[in-house]
């Protein structure tokens, strides 16, 4: 019997447990991939907990549907292993990229191409069983991307945290008003963008965030100018260097504070796309609102063309790569531990 190994959740907000299965035979036109890398994202935490934090103490459930035990990871990348018969042997021995985001097929968003928006998603590491193990079972092998001649570390996170920050990024590009650019949370999706937006935009791009290693890094990575968020009257120092605000913000943590900030810091006319999970409940005035002439806009993950766009500008060498460390799949949980704890920058990546 071939044997595949998973980091399981076997119990919702409780330790990952390796366990050992089978390893599934691929059938019609899905494809099994081994695993080499498999990043570690922050929404791997969520999915842990067992919910999304709405608050004022309320929780959003996220377990509906799940069974345990669960494998989760979804920045994946690895070598085709088998394929079902509907799909070419060709395929077997190639190494791929693997684009989690999977729809239904058949619904509405799907047949536009927005699978990432499927309400019957069917998402790898979130929905049904991820990258934390030896093999990963791929739907179809249209999901497969060829990422060379990237590292596959490189590779396996811009499945998510890149598409991520790349099509929030794409939800400012070309307005009218774009003197400079704002990103707020410099863990890995944060870092992603800062990389990415000097490919795409042309206007300074300053970062914030509370961690000062972080903003460090950041500053070695091409960003202008770093704020500390904590700093006092910090809002009305940013309004006069920059002469009235941010035009664009991109909220890469998606808290209560965060939010507050991008708002404080905004110009007027100006948008923030948010694409952090870390959630919590956030108000804001209408007036405030209409007066400002404020734009904003939820993001989460990316389409698969957008995966192909974002894979064909680094693969022509036009971004250059984020901090990232390796680290051994069986340590899963203790980089769990340390990404909640805020004592990770850049991103980890897993590796069999």
């Amino acid at each position: 019997m071939a044997r595949m190994v998973r980091q399981s959740l076997v119990r919702f907000d409780a330790p990952l447990c390796e366990t050992i299965v089978e390893t599934p035979k691929p059938r019609a036109g899905e494809v099994l991939v081994r695993v080499e890398r498999c990043g570690l994202c922050h929404s791997d935490l969520h999915i842990q907990d067992g919910y999304a934090d709405l608050g004022g103490g309320r929780k959003l459930d996220t377990t509906r549907g799940m069974t345990l035990p669960f494998t989760l990871g979804h920045e994946i990348a690895g070598v085709v292993e088998e394929v079902g018969p509907e799909v070419s042997a060709e395929l077997i021995g190639k190494k791929k990229a693997v684009f989690p985001w999977i729809g239904c097929g058949q619904c509405r968003d799907c047949l536009a191409g927005d699978e990432n928006l499927c309400a019957r998603q069917r998402f790898l590491g979130v929905a049904i069983d991820g990258g934390f193990a030896t093999h990963v079972l791929v739907p179809d092998a249209k999901y497969l991307l060829d990422y060379d001649p990237l590292p596959v570390n490189q590779a396996a996170t811009l499945m998510c945290s890149g598409v991520t920050a790349y099509g929030a990024l794409k939800r400012l590009a070309g307005r009218p008003r774009q003197r400079n650019l704002l990103l707020i949370g410099l863990g890995g999706v944060g870092m992603m963008g800062l990389a990415f937006a000097q490919a795409m935009f042309s206007q300074t791009i300053s970062v914030a965030d509370l961690s000062p290693s972080a903003r460090e890094t950041a500053l070695n990575n091409g960003a202008s100018v770093a704020y500390d968020p904590s700093e006092p009257d910090i809002a009305r120092r940013i309004l006069k260097e920059t002469e009235g605000g941010f035009d664009e913000i991109v909220d890469f943590a998606g808290n209560e504070k965060s939010m507050a900030f991008a708002v404080s810091v905004l110009a007027r006319g100006g948008k923030i796309v948010v694409s952090g999970l870390m959630g919590g409940n956030f108000s804001l005035p209408m007036v405030q609102w209409i007066y400002k002439r404020m734009t904003i806009e939820g993001f989460m993950t990316g389409t698969l063309a957008e995966a192909h766009e974002l894979m064909a500008l680094a693969r022509a060498g036009k971004i250059r790569p984020t901090p990232m460390r390796e680290e051994p799949m069986g340590d899963v949980q203790k980089w769990i531990d340390e990404l909640r704890a805020s004592k990770v920058v850049g991103r980890i990546v897993l590796k069999n």
